[in-house]
């Protein structure tokens, strides 16, 4: 049995009447720690967290699915975890994002647009000796390593 695929099935089952909730990712460690990540359009509450747990945790002792011992964490991604799924970018959109690209270099800007294809960024271009300008631009997916959404203590 695959644990992961099941309890990404458990997941969607419990968040299915919850269209503003979405699952991220789900993992079990060698060390015995399964991690599931769910997110919302507009977050997700402590008390959804753990209605997941709940709901995951009994049908996971029911089955006998995991025969070890282990840790069920059940939370939104952190703050610092990059953005993987597009409704995690368009949930992003107007906020300070930097990105990894494939190439090694990195961009930084206001995240303006998502698709399955692309990001668009409004970034500041500063040239020596001339005005910082703002610039669109257009960054294929498949050249981005790693996007992260920048936080500011401002």
């Amino acid at each position: 049995m695959d644990i992961e695929k099941r309890v990404k099935e458990l997941v969607e089952e419990k968040i299915a009447d919850r269209p503003d909730l979405f699952l991220v990712d789900a993992k079990l460690h060698t060390n015995g720690k399964l991690i599931i990540h769910v997110d919302g359009d507009q977050g997700i509450s402590i008390q959804d967290c753990a209605a997941i747990s709940r709901h995951v945790g009994f049908h996971l002792e029911e089955e006998n699915a995991i025969a070890t011992a282990y840790n069920l964490e059940v939370s939104s991604p952190g703050i610092d975890a990059p953005l993987t799924l597009l409704r995690q970018y368009q949930k992003n959109i107007g906020r300070s994002v930097s990105l990894s690209m494939t190439n090694g270099s990195k961009k930084e800007g206001t995240l303006l647009e998502a698709t399955e294809s692309h990001l668009v960024i409004n970034e500041t271009i500063k040239e020596k000796g001339k005005k910082a300008v703002q610039v669109q631009n257009t960054y294929p997916l498949n050249e981005i390593k790693e996007t992260k959404v920048l936080i500011s203590f401002k």
